[in-house]
């Protein structure tokens, strides 16, 4: 989109005037076209309805993996909101990314059930082995460990979620195991 506008007084007819041309650079044209891409289809595919931000999110994420910062001024231009209210919904839920994760990804149960079993000495355990803390991925790429606080899963805990499959009653032994295999 382009817009031109003039400074100064208006001109005089005969006499040279100073022109100043505004350009206004479309939303997202800075972005990789898989990004750009990315974020028109989700807007598209969920529109601007009440409580869409969420799905939109979703819907980038599991496009890219995450929902890079760069995306959120377009994210919030396609859906009439200001760029502080969508990065608002992705710094409060925990499963929005701003970076792609590893290649497999622990959630590590923290709530009080799985800490009166062992979730503590399992979370010590991995932040050892791995050598990363939480909300953190491993140099090499191959594991994102993150917090959750409650898989639903109390009375098997302590209880951990790998790559979307849950596992209760997991020691340090068996999580190597799980880690081990294949994704």
């Amino acid at each position: 989109m382009l817009e031109e506008t003039y400074s100064g007084t208006p001109p005089r007819s005969g006499k040279r005037r100073d022109r100043v041309i505004a350009i206004q650079v479309a939303p997202g044209a800075d972005l990789p076209p898989l990004e750009r891409e990315a974020v028109h289809t989700a807007v598209r595919e969920q529109g601007p309805k009440p409580g869409g931000l969420i799905e939109v999110l979703h819907a980038v994420q599991a496009r890219l993996g995450c929902v890079p910062p760069r995306t959120v001024p377009l994210i919030a231009y396609g859906l009439n909101l200001t760029r502080a209210e969508v990065h608002g919904v992705i710094s409060f839920y925990h499963d929005f990314r701003e970076q792609p994760p590893g290649q497999r990804v622990v959630k590590l149960c923290r709530a009080e059930a799985c800490q009166a079993v062992g979730a503590r000495a399992l979370e010590t355990h991995l932040r050892e082995q791995l050598g990363i803390d939480l909300h953190t991925t491993t140099p090499d790429g191959r594991v994102t460990l993150e917090p959750v606080y409650c898989l639903g899963n109390c009375a098997l805990g302590p209880s951990v979620m790998i790559d979307g499959r849950l596992h209760g009653r997991v020691t340090p032994q068996g999580l190597e195991r799980l880690l081990g295999q294949a994704p």
